[in-house]
């Protein structure tokens, strides 16, 4: 374990919630200033934190505990019918993984995507410098995979690579291609990319069981959330 005692953290001042419109929402931050270290990175995730841009975070509220982070232990994972179905479905779509990067190709993809499934979301309406803050970080522990159907990019999942396991940062894909599921495609298929790569776990982010957006986490089996500081599994 790394020396987390000797880390430094700060609290942002309550603010909305951008998942519970009622609530109002505390922050805790990695200082900035500490470098973005993989080790403690990993150690950090097994106590629920995430990554966005070059901030390490997770919920610190006073008055809820609704953000329950979640975890997909990948070697005990089985598939219900309706995820061998999508598995199915997307054998023709290859994926290749790829350095971070600003392409057009990506924005454009990113835009849709964002304008079309989460227009009432914190990251509507989408920027090129959003983009490049949120998602394209020099980090050598995060990669690109990019979905291809025929050549034609129909989904980047941007994952961190950790020692512990694989966190998925996030995963936009095209909202034309409703059929294929690729959103739930793509975490089923990150689950056999930690496999293929001996990592533990695949690393989900917050469920919260009144955000109807975040439901769909719990479909997968078992699930190990993390309760009272324990991971706790869900079958």
């Amino acid at each position: 374990m790394t020396e987390l005692a000797r880390l430094k953290f700060y609290a942002t001042q309550p603010h909305s919630c951008s998942y519970l419109p009622e609530q109002q929402a505390t922050t805790l931050f990695l200082d900035p200033s500490q470098p973005m270290d993989v080790h403690v990175y990993a150690d950090l995730s097994d106590m629920g934190f995430r990554r966005s841009g070059d901030h390490l975070y997770r919920p610190h509220c006073q008055q809820c505990n609704a953000c329950i982070p979640a975890r997909i232990p990948a070697a005990r994972f089985i598939p219900n019918r309706q995820q061998r179905r999508i598995l199915k479905r997307n054998q023709d779509i290859s994926v290749r993984a790829t350095r971070p990067a600003f392409k057009e190709e990506y924005f454009e993809l990113y835009r849709r995507y964002i304008e079309q499934r989460h227009a009432d979301g914190d990251m509507f309406p989408p920027s090129r410098e959003q983009f490049s803050t949120f998602l394209v970080r020099d980090l050598p522990f995060c990669w690109f995979y990019e979905f291809r159907l025929n050549g034609r990019l129909v989904a980047v999942a941007v994952c961190d690579v950790l020692p512990n396991g694989l966190s998925a940062v996030y995963t936009f894909y095209d909202p034309s291609e409703e059929r294929r599921s690729l959103g739930r495609f793509a975490i089923l298929w990150q689950i056999g990319e930690s496999l293929r790569q001996n990592l533990e776990a695949v690393y989900l982010g917050y469920w919260i069981k009144n955000c109807q957006k975040m439901n769909y986490k719990t479909q997968y089996r078992p699930i190990e959330l993390l309760i009272n500081q324990r991971w706790v599994t869900v079958n």
